[in-house]
């Protein structure tokens, strides 16, 4: 990519909910994803991201959605103890850990909507 790279980073994420209201409630209250209401920007840390369009037919996630959220999370085993303890089911696989990547755990929101935990391996001496 050329000096002309304008975008710097996502800076919104737009999807459809049955209950808008609610399940923003939901995401703030388990994930301290979003803002309170009146508020519209989360800031949040800085870190890696990645945009990767999946081919039609993939089993990484449900063939009945379009998309998959993944949160980078700085402790995945305190967040799973917090959920399980809402009784939020939490899917744990080993072989979704990737060395040098990271580990990863699953839940889905109220909707149905699939959710990818992500917790970035430490980079060496960090």
């Amino acid at each position: 990519m050329g000096a002309a790279m304008a975008v710097t980073g996502i800076g919104g994420f737009f999807f459809r909910a049955r209950d808008p209201e609610g399940l923003a409630a939901w995401y703030l209250t388990h994930l301290g994803v979003g803002a309170p209401p009146g508020v519209f920007v989360w800031p949040q840390q800085a870190g890696p991201t990645v945009f990767q369009p999946f081919k039609e037919d993939s089993d990484y996630f449900a063939a009945d959605r379009r998309w998959m959220l993944n949160l980078r999370v700085d402790d995945l085993d305190g967040l799973i103890a917090s959920l399980g303890a809402a009784g939020i089911e939490v899917i744990r696989k080993p072989d979704w850990d990737m060395p040098g990547v990271g580990r990863f755990a699953r839940i889905h929101d109220p909707e149905g909507n699939p959710v990818e935990l992500w917790e970035p391996e430490a980079p060496p001496g960090g």
